[in-house]
């Protein structure tokens, strides 16, 4: 038999339960703007950060904290010159609760500073840029992927324990390629190594040529890149093409080889890269995340669909602390910075800057997987110079 407590606690959490609902309801639908790449050389990552995203979303029976979800979509093209404008779209003509985005570090920037400005909701599912997490840090933004120091410090680690002393850097001449070398050089240099050049051309440039024989010539140990989406498959492919790969190892950031595989075929093959997320993590977690994804989307999940997804889980956890209001920032932050995410990628924090402390994976390029050899660095923090949160 019940007692007369119990049924006084049963009703009580009922009437909370209607109340949370209730003023959910009354908030109306949650307008979530994606700001991605929806064309040019990263539309596919734009693509699977969106994919994870709506999965997350679907789990949660079409809502969070009780909210319909609803979509806005902007095309950033990867221009940093028509970040400040999309972003403002969202802001002032859709009156978007959160914004989600982006890929491109340079357009994640114009971001960062729009929301800052006004206070929206800002998560980063994939831009690394470490201002975002740095100097421009703020209790609204916040990150679900990495930062670009991350995964380049790591490899660093690994170049030194492989003896290497003598490496040459390659990268787009951005933000990210900027600040992955650096982190790449932190690493390695730490360890006794010397960057002996750093080649760089400019963003989305793909003619490789007269850098591959600048790096024959100097005849490096090896060299460390920093490449994603259509980009990484010409390099992969035009290294193998200049008869590099068979003389001097390639490493890189895992973005190097996650997402394209399928289109760098052979030519990738054995790579080793370094990242926070690989094909054959097998803990239950994962499994069940990539069978989800495959029976939805009928693809195999990277990297940049586990970032949408936990975009969407960060979104999740700080709006159910909150009932739902969006503008509640204090109490969306206090909520994530308590939290363990329970992400495909292994559990993570996030720092006091708002970005993951994560364990970053050695893997290796076998047939059309990115193999987890093991861990390069654990539990790795970005160092989050500059910011005054």
């Amino acid at each position: 038999m019940q007692t007369k407590r119990t049924l006084l606690s049963a009703a009580a959490f009922a009437l909370l339960a209607a109340t949370s609902a209730a003023w959910a309801q009354n908030q109306g639908k949650l307008k979530v703007g994606f700001m991605l790449p929806a064309t040019g050389t990263f539309a596919s990552l734009g693509t699977a950060i969106d994919n994870g995203f709506r999965l997350y979303v679907a789990e949660q029976g079409g809502k969070i904290a009780g909210r319909e979800v609803e979509f806005v979509r902007v095309d950033d093209e990867s221009d940093p010159s028509k970040a400040t404008d999309n972003v403002n779209k969202l802001i002032k003509r859709d009156n978007v609760d959160v914004i989600v985005g982006t890929v491109h570090s340079g357009v994640a920037m114009a971001m960062a500073k729009a929301a800052k400005e006004s206070g929206t909701l800002l998560i980063i599912p994939n831009a690394g840029a470490a201002a975002v997490t740095g100097p421009m840090c703020a209790p609204n933004i916040f990150r679900s992927s990495f930062s670009n120091w991350q995964p380049g410090y790591a490899m660093g680690e690994v170049a030194t324990k492989k003896g290497h002393k003598r490496i040459v850097t390659i990268t787009w001449k951005y933000a990210a390629g900027d600040e992955a070398v650096k982190g790449f050089k932190d690493g390695f240099e730490k360890g006794g190594g010397n960057v002996i050049k750093e080649l760089s051309l400019p963003f989305p440039n793909v003619e490789f040529q007269a850098l591959l024989t600048e790096i024959a010539a100097l005849k490096p140990d090896a060299v460390f890149t920093f490449f994603a989406g259509g980009g990484a498959v010409k390099f992969v492919k035009d290294y193998s093409a200049a008869g590099l790969k068979k003389s001097i190892p390639l490493y890189g950031s895992g973005f190097l080889t996650d997402g394209t595989l399928e289109a760098q075929g052979a030519d990738a093959a054995d790579l080793l890269t370094t990242l926070h997320y690989g094909d054959n993590l097998n803990t239950k977690r994962d499994q069940s995340f990539r069978l989800s994804y495959a029976k939805t989307y009928k693809l195999q999940p990277d990297v940049y669909a586990v970032q949408g997804y936990d975009a969407g889980q960060i979104l999740g956890i700080g709006l159910n602390a909150t009932k739902g209001d969006a503008k509640n920032i204090t109490g969306f932050a206090q909520a994530v910075r308590a939290a363990k995410i329970d992400s495909p990628r292994g559990p993570f924090i996030l720092s006091k800057s708002h970005n993951p402390v994560q364990d970053i994976y050695l893997r290796k390029v076998v047939g059309k997987e990115n193999v987890i050899e093991g861990i390069a660095s654990k539990a790795l923090a970005d160092p989050g110079l500059g910011c005054k949160m």
